[in-house]
């Protein structure tokens, strides 16, 4: 089983990431990296991969199948193109482009070279959405009808690129495309309607967090939220089904999962005080009423990312993650900055 060659341009955080921690070298061989950074380059040489002076060196090098696009969201378009037309197979980091525009033009050269276009959407194999998603799709806690998906931080925005419009920063661009790519992933049906607001309290010109809300034609209602000021945090996930509710607090899979027993003898809830009054309908339930059940980590049914970009090239599999998926992430990306009048 011969390894498929890549090169990575732009080796930064994420493209290094990938090198150091995401690649399985038995599939996917880093040969090299190409980046317009000396600090970049002195890393990859360090690491002992070739660094390449330009990207027509890359593409030029026949022994180099694939190459990952891992550079700020601005250029991502015009490096797929030249890839792809240059006979490479292409993963490219999310946001795969600006718009839909953009991306349309580069699976339009896909389609016509016939090479392997992919998104790095990863974050379809977080352990947190794999719960999730195993309580959608079973039913534990009965039909989901209401959904919210946060990630929290308090540090701000990275001060470098993402602050930046002209590259392609701001938080609906940065985690958004995860959280929406997850949900979009999930619910199996069309968006009946949609509101969003953004928060730029850190004075850039990008967003430092957004909140998000998606009513389903099925009846699902979904909350995406990020945020950079966040110096206490909610929940990642908490989610209500008909049957009970469940919460996720972080990646970690700390939290709980409540099912309701309906048995029939239950003790009906007495009134309790809250604060300066009384209340029947906020009471707590019997401790009969409801069980606890343990958060379980679920496993994907489905391959890693590079094990599916390898069996995708070399023995026509189909993609997880699929370009016209992609495609309806970014369209909502880009009705959301419509919406909102960015």
């Amino acid at each position: 089983m011969a390894a498929i060659r890549i090169v990575i341009i732009g080796y930064g955080g994420m493209g290094s990431y990938h090198q150091k921690e995401l690649i399985p070298q038995e599939l996917v061989d880093v040969v090299g990296i190409y980046d317009i950074a000396q600090t970049a380059q002195d890393k990859a040489r360090e690491a002992g991969l070739t660094v390449y002076d330009s990207l027509e060196q890359v593409l030029n090098d026949e022994s180099v199948e694939a190459v990952l696009v891992a550079t700020p969201n601005d250029v991502h378009q015009d490096l797929s193109i030249a890839a792809l037309r240059g006979g490479k197979q292409v993963i490219c980091e999310k946001p795969v482009a600006m718009n839909v525009s953009e991306l349309d033009a580069i699976l339009e050269v896909a389609a016509e070279t016939g090479n392997t276009f992919m998104v790095h959407q990863n974050r379809r194999w977080d352990p947190d959405f794999l719960v999730i998603r195993d309580l959608y799709q079973k039913g534990q806690i009965g039909d989901l009808f209401q959904i919210e998906s946060r990630v929290h931080g308090a540090n701000g925005i990275p001060g470098d690129w993402r602050e930046q419009a002209a590259h392609g920063g701001g938080m609906l661009l940065d985690w958004g495309v995860h959280l929406i790519d997850q949900i979009l992933w999930l619910v199996d049906s069309p968006i009946k309607s949609m509101a969003a607001d953004f928060s730029y309290i850190l004075g850039n010109e990008v967003d430092d967090g957004f909140i998000l809300y998606l009513t389903f034609e099925n009846g699902t209602r979904t909350l995406i939220e990020v945020g950079t000021t966040n110096f206490s945090q909610l929940p990642c996930w908490y989610v209500k089904g008909l049957n009970g509710a469940a919460k996720i607090e972080d990646w970690d899979l700390s939290g709980e999962i409540v099912v309701a027993t309906h048995q029939d003898d239950l003790v009906a809830p007495k009134p309790i005080k809250a604060g300066v009054g009384l209340t029947k309908t906020m009471a707590p339930p019997s401790e009969e009423a409801t069980k606890k059940v343990a958060i379980n980590e679920i496993l994907p049914e489905f391959p890693s990312f590079y094990q599916n970009f390898y069996d995708v090239v070399k023995n026509d599999a189909a993609p997880i993650v699929k370009n016209e998926e992609v495609r309806k992430v970014l369209y909502l990306i880009d009705s959301v900055f419509e919406l909102v009048g960015h």
